[in-house]
């Protein structure tokens, strides 16, 4: 557990984005990182991620990418599970660990006088995790309880049809967690297998923030990642084709109400539409109960609690995507004002609602910046991303430059709703299934 100090020091901590100086630093190993120092509290903060992630699974090993990384806590080097956390608490740091579809990340925290001794510990985590046997059976017990929960909760399975459908033979198409079978039969080996195809030098990339100087930071890098070897042992993934195509999928599930997952074509965030779509979205279904959609089928209609929109940007493949539930007998009502909003997106916005969506996301862009260990993670995700060192004082710009044509021309581009896919999970009145071509 994180210390009452740990806790106050990111309570205290919030930076404005445009009092933000980002050094770019190189360790005397060769690892870089982009740091905001800040010397008023003695604390530190890291993000690590791992390019690839669970998507890095070997063939007939689903899920171990997301085990292994489950794993990473349950001991290192001499000490037990039990041990090792028992440091970490005495020390009043925090480490932790998670994998997705595109990276796996490690979150480091730590007060300044301790921060070698905790440093050592993750350093430890990272290249000697111990994969004990009492561990290993605890921890694949809790993923296939993640597993049997998932395949009776309807928003989950929705989401692995849309996956399914969307992105064929790619590890996107399937969930990071795998399946009974595949976690049954995930050994030891195969987990130190998955940690050398992810775990590697050349796959970083950090974000730092605090009390720490470029110096100090690259000494510390070398400490954490120097055991690390410098290669991994399987290449990045391929970039995924999205394959889902316009039409819908109903899946009989015994509830008075449907779960309703769409989505179509969406965009990588280094394609110059990007924030037009940014934008665009926040008008039609982002921005919560001013988007057009809430209007239509909530605030009008009354034909659901919530629905909502986001642009899915994976470092491999991208939809535009949105979700909601409602009661078995309006749900065809609601599909098709959803249909009705993609399509009208083409027709322009009106410059109230441009306006309005502009003062909301710049507004809301500097409260992002609100800890350490905040800035840290905007920090790698950043350069993961491939943005330069310069975005944060150039993104709210971005924002304000997109025109009502620059909406109108990436809703034409993207927002077909002859593209767009429909997962229903629930007895829905009046829809059946159309078959699926992709």
């Amino acid at each position: 557990m994180i210390r009452a100090a740990i806790a106050t020091v990111l309570a205290l901590l919030a930076v404005p984005a445009q009092a933000i100086e980002i050094q770019d630093v190189t360790s005397p190993g060769g690892i870089k990182a982009w740091l905001v120092q800040d010397d008023s509290i003695p604390f530190v903060a890291l993000d690590i991620q791992f390019r690839g992630g669970a998507s890095m699974d070997a063939e007939g090993k689903r899920g171990a990418v997301n085990m292994m990384t489950a794993l990473l806590e349950e001991g290192a080097g001499s000490n037990s599970a039990t041990q090792f956390a028992q440091a970490v608490e005495d020390l009043g740091a925090r480490l932790s660990f998670s994998a997705s579809d595109d990276t796996v990340s490690v979150g480091f925290q730590s007060l300044t006088e301790n921060r070698d001794a905790a440093a050592d510990l993750l350093a430890q985590a990272l290249a000697q995790p111990r994969f004990d046997d009492d561990a290993l059976t605890r921890v694949r017990g809790q993923v296939q309880a993640v597993i049997r929960s998932e395949a009776t909760d309807p928003n989950s399975i929705a989401a692995k049809e849309m996956a399914a459908q969307a992105w064929g033979a790619h590890p996107y198409a399937t969930s990071i967690n795998g399946t009974a079978e595949s976690v049954a039969a995930l050994t030891r080996q195969d987990l130190v297998a998955a940690k050398n195809r992810v775990l590697a030098r050349d796959r970083v990339v950090v974000g730092a923030a605090g009390d720490i100087s470029a110096e100090e930071l690259g000494l510390l890098l070398d400490r954490i990642l120097g055991g690390l070897p410098e290669q991994a042992t399987a290449p990045l993934p391929e970039q995924a084709e999205l394959q889902v195509t316009g039409g819908t999928t109903v899946i009989d599930w015994d509830s008075p109400q449907t779960v309703v997952a769409f989505a179509g074509p969406g965009i990588p965030i280094d394609d110059p539409d990007y924030f037009a779509a940014f934008v665009a979205n926040h008008i039609l279904g982002g921005g919560g109960f001013s988007s057009r959609l809430m209007e239509e089928i909530r605030e009008k209609r009354g034909l659901t609690y919530g629905v909502g929109t986001a642009l899915a940007t994976g470092l491999y493949g991208q939809t535009w995507q949105g979700g909601m539930s409602g009661s078995n007998a309006t749900t065809a009502e609601a599909v098709e004002l959803i249909r009705a909003e993609w399509a009208r997106m083409a027709e322009g916005v009106t410059d109230q609602e441009l306006t309005d969506a502009k003062t909301y996301l710049t507004g809301e862009y500097p409260l992002r910046f609100d800890g350490n260990g905040r800035i840290a993670s905007i920090l790698a995700g950043m350069q993961l991303i491939g943005f330069p060192i310069d975005y944060i004082d150039t993104r709210n710009a971005k924002v304000e430059a997109v025109t009502s044509e620059d909406v109108s021309r990436v809703a034409q581009r993207l927002l077909d709703p002859e593209r767009l896919r429909f997962v229903l999970v629930g007895r829905p009145e009046g829809i059946e299934s159309d078959p699926v071509t992709n």
